[in-house]
């Protein structure tokens, strides 16, 4: 049973009535205090951070900035706009300064060394002797001494520890000049451990959900929706108040590696999934259920020439052959700005790195231009929430082929604090993977030189009206604060992660279904050989060795069929491949053999010979290149796992007439002729369960999902697509007469043809 302190009102007052009416209610927590105003908000503060009460009318309020006086961003009688206004009017430029910083990337303990580390006391973390839920010394410096107060989470260690992390992190806040509150973030955090056992009765570490391709591959949005609020619920519950998604980015580049993260390359079905999914984090109205959306990548980042990607120098310049570059916006303009919910818009958007490309008066990243900027997204649509920057675009630019490198395309020759002043004056609000105030300092020095004192205060006091709102509607300036235990119970807890397993099934595409191999639905005998993956790189340079092993969880797999390691023992045989995972389409060793270090990048397995590419490419130009033209043509690329067809026309081999059943997880579209002759059925997946697979090839659940982009036929219509058109390959025809086109899947009776097929595709292109 709850234990209530009911302390005399006299004793606090300050500015109100003694005789009025006590309203609230007090509860000591483990390190704050929690206020209950009746009919009201619930405060949450910590009394060691030297806020105290202030009672109106028998309401209680909190003195953030400690005056003893209820200033109007105090109230929360009043409305958010009213509040931001009136706090961003009393900061300092240094204040401001610190909400356009949006942390590098924090991990919850912070790591001992590389990326993402820090130190406590001046020593790296150590398992069992260091507190994983304190402050690192990076944070309490940016926190006060540069007034951050966006934070961008990644790992956590637990939720119970990244809760109790961030109670230290809002009464460290609370304590400093006015009070504001830590606005933490994550980019996604809902991808699955494909080995792990789906229980009905047990949670987990966070839920686990299909990616959002996958969840797209369902074509319906109320799915999304309910992932939606489920992550939200999560997100709140560790801290987390803005998320960095959805991106909605139309895939119509079929080789871009973020192609995974978008909802395929359809606008319609794009615009359908941004609305939902931000109706879903945002809530119906903006509360203590809400999570800021931040939608990317503003005005689309999926048409980089030739597939590459703008986290690197070789993949600055988006371009735009099929003249289509209004299109990309639409997921926008149609679906995150025209919201069903309350909230009625994104709360964020942040613009991508890339340079799009003779599409305004100057060819600079989107970041920097004032046209795409203010033009477009302020003045034509209307758009009045913040603008922030992608991670490290003020930087300096070293590489053509370092994740962690500057990105400042198109500006390379100014200055970090011009830079910065650029962004400004092209209607950006805030700076991601940026923890230092003086650059901000110092671009408001040029303003006032430029423009004047008057105009530049302005200036800026509208970011941080933009930037105080997102904080204000979703609670925090009343209780940042959580309940470790509720936390620890909540975020996964068996209906979340039941929901997202339900989903994962949902999102797996039946692509081949010859004689019905699928499903088995007696407990037969399966040969699943062992899957080789060679020696990797990850894009920020962590090497995996090679290894061979099954490619499943065989304690799994065994629930539902017997296991053999004899193909001719078995009655069917089970193939589990990624896609072709190709190249980023750079090379340094190209270049030490006389080339310009662009090859192509592959969508198939065997070696490709980019004969049909560019021979010029459309964009190019680089200070640490000599030369403009980026064409690969001739060039010859090959895939790290091109092991994984050899595996399939193996097995097939070994099985004879037996039924090869085929699973390739994806993350891009590919090329299935080297494949699909040797298999009887494929499913196709998009970062799921070993589990969810075996639902579907056990026949425990019929395959209902569709694809959410085109197979290509070959890499010749690859090479030859326009990066800015959606629906323009030419798709594969397997043995069966089926063409592996957008909105094509299978289900046991044949090929799928319901509203869904009809209501997101071609015809309304």
């Amino acid at each position: 049973m709850k234990s209530y302190v009911f302390i005399l009102l006299t004793a606090i007052t300050i500015g109100g009535l003694a005789c009025s009416k006590q309203m609230w209610t007090s509860q000591s927590k483990d390190g704050y205090t929690l206020i209950e105003n009746k009919g009201g908000q619930t405060l949450g503060y910590s009394p060691a951070s030297g806020v105290k009460l202030i009672i109106k009318n028998g309401l209680a309020f909190k003195d953030l900035n400690k005056d003893g006086v209820l200033n109007n961003y105090e109230d929360w009688r009043l409305d958010d706009d009213a509040r931001a206004k009136d706090l961003a009017s009393l900061l300092t430029l240094e204040q401001i300064g610190g909400l356009m910083l949006y942390s590098s990337h924090q991990s919850i303990p912070a790591r001992a060394g590389g990326y993402f580390s820090g130190t406590y006391d001046g020593k790296p973390f150590e398992q069992g002797v260091t507190d994983p839920t304190s402050l690192t010394d990076q944070q309490k410096k940016f926190l006060k001494d540069d007034n951050l107060r966006h934070v961008l989470i990644t790992t956590v260690q637990s939720a119970e520890i990244a809760a109790k992390w961030n109670n230290k992190v809002q009464a460290f806040c609370e304590g400093v000049d006015f009070g504001i509150p830590a606005n933490n973030s994550s980019d996604p955090r809902h991808a699955t451990n494909a080995r792990a056992e789906f229980d009905a009765a047990a949670g987990g570490a966070i839920s686990m959900w299909p990616r959002e391709l996958g969840i797209s591959a369902s074509f319906d949005p109320e799915l999304m929706y309910q992932f939606g609020t489920i992550a939200a619920a999560e997100y709140r519950n560790l801290g987390i108040t803005t998320a960095l998604s959805p991106q909605i980015d139309i895939a119509t580049e079929p080789r871009w590696m973020r192609f995974n993260g978008t909802f395929g390359e359809s606008p319609y079905l794009s615009a359908a999934m941004a609305r939902a999914y931000c109706d879903g984090f945002q809530s119906d109205m903006w509360g203590d259920k809400s999570v800021n959306a931040m939608v990317k990548h503003w005005p689309g980042g999926g048409a980089g020439e030739s597939g590459r990607d703008a986290h690197f120098g070789h993949g600055k310049f988006a371009v735009y052959p099929g003249n289509n570059f209004g299109m990309h916006m639409y997921p926008f303009t149609e679906g995150a700005f025209k919201l069903k919910g309350g909230t009625k818009m994104a709360s964020a958007v942040m613009p991508y790195y890339t340079i799009s490309w003779n599409q305004t008066n100057e060819n600079v990243a989107n970041n920097f231009n004032q046209y795409i900027i203010t033009d477009l997204l302020r003045n034509k649509y209307q758009y009045d929430g913040v603008l922030c920057t992608d991670w490290s675009v003020t930087k300096k630019h070293n590489a053509m082929d370092v994740f962690v490198d500057g990105k400042p395309w198109g500006v390379e020759h100014l200055s970090e604090e011009e830079r910065h002043y650029k962004a400004i004056l092209a209607g950006i609000d805030q700076f991601g993977g940026n923890n230092d105030v003086v650059p901000i300092i110092k671009a408001y020095e040029m303003g006032v030189a430029a423009k004047g004192e008057a105009w530049m205060r302005k200036r800026m006091e509208e970011s941080a009206v933009r930037l105080l709102k997102n904080i204000f509607r979703v609670g925090l300036f009343e209780n940042p604060y959580l309940d470790p235990a509720q936390s620890k119970n909540e975020v996964g807890k068996a209906e979340y992660m039941k929901a997202g397993f339900e989903a994962q099934k949902r999102s797996i595409v039946l692509l081949k279904n010859k004689a019905n191999a699928l499903p088995v639905t007696t407990k037969k005998t399966v040969y699943i050989p062992k899957r080789y993956v060679a020696a990797s790189r990850n894009f920020l340079g962590v090497e995996t060795p090679a290894t061979e092993d099954y490619p499943v969880n065989l304690d799994i797999v065994k629930k539902y069929f017997n296991v053999t390691d004899d193909a001719s023992k078995a009655d069917f045989g089970f193939v589990l491949i990624e896609a072709p995972r190709p190249s980023y389409g750079y090379d340094k060793k190209d270049i030490e053999k006389g080339g310009n270090g662009y090859i192509p990048i592959s969508l198939q397995y065997k070696p490709y010979t980019a004969k049909n590419a560019r021979e010029t490419s459309i964009a190019g130009g680089d200070p640490l290149e000599n030369f403009t033209n980026r064409s690969y043509k001739g060039k010859t690329t090959t895939t790290e796992n091109a092991s994984d067809m050899d595996l399939v026309i193996n097995t097939k081999a070994k099985l004879g007439n037996k039924s090869l059943i085929v699973a390739v997880s994806a993350n891009n579209p590919m090329v299935f002729a080297e494949i699909e002759p040797s298999a009887d059925a494929i499913l196709m997946a998009f970062g799921v369960q070993d589990q969810a697979l075996m639902e579907i090839v056990a026949g425990k659940f019929e395959p209902s999902a569709l694809l959410p982009m085109q197979m290509p036929a070959d890499m010749e219509t690859v090479e030859t697509n326009m990066e800015d058109l959606p629906f323009d390959l030419k798709c594969y025809r397997d043995s069966e007469g089926h063409v592996y086109d957008f909105g094509y899947g299978m289900n046991w009776k044949g090929v799928i043809s319901d509203e869904r097929t009809k209501m997101y595709g071609k015809k309304q292109n």
